[in-house]
């Protein structure tokens, strides 16, 4: 055999067969994820929304539960807002959600529940103190809770759920005001 006929018969080099092999796991690890995110229940305007549970930040339980179940609430209406205490234009709506929840807690047909999306508890801690929070919160540090509600737009968003569990609006971004939370809240009673 000559040197030229060894060469011809030489394969593809270990580099290259090293990408395609690599290329080929990660198109595979998006597919799978995409497989499982497709079979993760999320919430659509006019369905039910699926059930999860809630564990609440200590001392801002629901009704002196520490958890408890979003169905636990049916019969309510439920205003569920995803917020970081990183994001700024959640900062812009905490005055506004306490006022609302200020004038709704007494009757007990609107409840207001924060989710604190990826934070880490100090952080959330001293939101919730900076902003005189008193409805109750629960952190989402693996995003099990945001990824049933959240579109993925970002923080903050409130999602207003009706009395029988059906999700009626969803707002992307900050409220300008309290009286757009109660608007919001009528046009579901």
């Amino acid at each position: 055999m000559t040197e030229e006929t060894t060469n011809e018969k030489r394969g593809v080099p270990l580099w290259v067969q090293i990408l395609i092999w690599t290329l080929l796991v990660g198109l595979l690890a998006l597919v799978a994820f995409g497989l499982r995110r497709a079979q993760n229940p999320m919430a659509v305007v006019g369905k039910p929304v699926p059930d999860f549970n809630l564990v609440y930040y200590e001392g801002y339980e629901y009704n002196d539960n520490a958890e408890m179940k979003l169905s636990d609430l049916q019969g309510k209406i439920v205003v569920i807002n995803i917020w970081a205490s990183w994001c700024k234009p959640c900062e812009q709506e905490a005055p506004d959600l306490e006022s609302a929840w200020q004038f709704y807690k007494d009757g007990s047909d609107v409840v207001f529940i924060g989710v604190d999306y990826v934070d880490t508890p100090a952080g959330a801690n001293e939101y919730l103190t900076k902003f005189n929070i008193t409805f109750p919160n629960a952190p989402d540090l693996k995003s099990n809770i945001s990824s049933i509600l959240n579109r993925q737009m970002g923080v903050p968003e409130t999602y207003f759920i009706d009395r029988e569990g059906i999700l009626r609006h969803i707002k992307i971004g900050p409220f300008s005001s309290v009286d757009e939370i109660k608007s919001v809240i009528q046009s579901i009673e």
